[in-house]
């Protein structure tokens, strides 16, 4: 784990360093943020609540440890534990402990988990007449210390905390047994996941990024629409009745969405704009708006609702704008410029999203071939290829 925030808007940093691997990692929402969620103290209290009287090891798979590592249980974690760590102590605020270890050769890492705070030992050499002498005083988080080169044999560590908390620092062999502990993964909540999910944006609308954060996501599908001649529908059934229509239409637009788990950022007069976190999710939720509006318009006997929608996939920047989380940037632009070119009858997809495997598995089971164009979209220099589902 590179870092724990108590919400979105509390990610301030343009990078996150993983002090034991020594590299640094941008925090996009996609790949890199996992959210999680935990029982509140007024519903039941649980262990977590106190991180402080938890043990040793289980301070580290509840607090450290993502929970996208799959790390083994019982008696087969107690003994992995033992395989890694040539000592483990608890230092209480102000602190300070002595360690007496025989060193042999190998790479070794002192690492404090609470303040992440690492130092890599490099053990080489002859082993020298006298004891080496070691000294981490540990004052804020996230420190990285420099690496150390220590030869084979007896050595006193001195640990002191000089922080307000109680610190659990120890000594690890980073050999294969420690590689592979941290190699095994499971599916996680991603951030990106979280924020297309319809019901949490409802829930907290506005409440998630501040107005001067910008967050990366290195690929979000987006999906936009726009009621083809709305205006001369108002002008031919009425205000009233038109505004019905326009109602029914956006229902059926956002069930849509909801069924292929995207979720509507926001509407623009008769257009709508939502997001899903994989190309074929959106391409589904456009087959079934397709399908849904020409339902609509049987029942009432004539076409007066026609949809265009467009789609494009790729990085983007998670914003704050008008007090409701927003997105911006090159990829939301093409995806708006793509829906303009849609008629009324077809869906406009651009090539990075119909390479998917996925999406070319879901036409062909349809029945449905896309057809190539090349278009000059306004704002870009360069033609693309876009390409139209009939």
């Amino acid at each position: 784990m590179l870092g724990a925030n108590a919400s979105l808007k509390s990610m301030r940093r343009d990078e996150y360093q993983c002090v034991i691997c020594s590299v640094g990692y941008a925090p996009t929402l996609d790949e890199m943020v996992e959210a999680s969620f935990s029982v509140h103290r007024r519903v039941r209290h649980i262990a977590g609540h106190e991180p402080d009287s938890l043990p040793f090891w289980e301070y580290l798979r509840q607090f450290f440890w993502s929970s996208g590592l799959k790390l083994p249980e019982g008696d087969q974690f107690d003994h992995l534990a033992s395989q890694i760590a040539l000592d483990t102590v608890e230092l209480a605020p102000g602190e300070k402990c002595q360690i007496s270890l025989v060193l042999q050769p190998n790479h070794l890492l002192a690492f404090e988990p609470v303040t992440h705070t690492a130092q890599h030992l490099n053990v080489r050499g002859e082993q020298p007449e006298q004891r080496h002498e070691l000294s981490i005083v540990y004052t804020c988080d996230d420190l990285q210390l420099p690496p150390r080169k220590l030869r084979p044999g007896p050595v006193r560590l001195t640990l002191e905390n000089r922080t307000k908390q109680r610190l659990l620092p120890g000594i690890y062999i980073g050999g294969p047994v420690f590689k592979d502990m941290v190699s095994h993964h499971r599916r996680y909540l991603t951030a990106s996941r979280l924020l297309t999910n319809q019901a949490f944006r409802d829930i907290y609308r506005g409440d998630t990024l501040d107005v001067d954060q910008r967050l990366k996501l290195t690929s979000l599908s987006f999906l936009f629409t726009d009621l083809k001649g709305s205006t001369e529908l108002y002008e031919r059934v009425g205000d009233l009745q038109a505004f019905d229509l326009v109602r029914a239409h956006f229902g059926v637009l956002t069930e849509a969405v909801n069924a292929a788990h995207g979720a509507v950022v926001k509407t623009i007069g008769d257009a709508v704009m939502a997001t899903f976190t994989s190309p074929e999710r959106a391409v589904a939720a456009a087959l079934q708006m397709r399908t849904a509006m020409r339902r609509l318009n049987e029942e009432r006997g004539r076409e007066d609702l026609l949809v265009k929608i467009g789609i494009h996939e790729g990085s983007c920047l998670a914003v704050s704008l008008n007090d409701r989380l927003d997105y911006f940037g090159q990829t939301v632009n093409i995806a708006a410029r793509v829906q303009a070119l849609a008629n009324s009858q077809s869906i406009c997809v651009t090539e990075p999203v119909l390479r998917q495997d996925a999406v070319l598995r879901l036409l062909n089971a349809k029945q449905l071939v896309p057809q190539a164009q090349q278009q000059s979209l306004r704002g870009l220099s360069d033609c693309m290829t876009v390409y139209e589902i009939p």
